[in-house]
């Protein structure tokens, strides 16, 4: 996929595309939090590690449905930018103030990629990409 349809710069795109392989992942400790729905799907809960900076990454599937939440933070934004290359661009982009949602007490991004509903972004993928570019140092 090329950088024009998701609006980021094919150089910055192209350093982002390849520092996604050097991310370390693993399991997050403690990863369960409380539902408050019994129906709603248990998310996947990884740690993304790049250079000395980690991300906490929450994976939630829905039918078409995926929904991806991350620490407001350059390797957070990564992981987003990695996602929307792969998936294409998101249904909607939120942010979300210091401890709105459970395990993100410093804030957090939520991308979700789905066939229906109406789009709209608090923020697009180029200001992710420009985030996403202090991972890299």
């Amino acid at each position: 996929m090329s950088g024009a349809p998701l609006g980021i710069e094919p150089p910055l795109l192209a350093r982002l595309r390849a520092a996604a392989p050097t991310i370390a992942w693993r399991p997050a400790e403690g990863a369960a939090p409380g539902r408050s729905e019994r129906r709603r799907p248990s998310p996947e809960v990884r740690i993304a590690h790049l250079h000395d900076e980690e991300a906490r990454v929450e994976t939630v599937r829905r039918g078409e449905e995926l929904t991806v939440t991350v620490d407001s933070g350059p390797v957070g934004a990564l992981v987003l930018v990695v996602e929307a290359e792969a998936r294409g661009q998101p249904r909607r982009i939120e942010t979300f103030e210091a401890g709105k949602v459970p395990g993100f007490s410093a804030g957090s991004i939520r991308a979700t990629w789905s066939r229906s509903g109406t789009s709209g972004a608090a923020v697009s993928l180029r200001e992710l990409a420009e985030l996403a570019r202090y991972a890299l140092i």
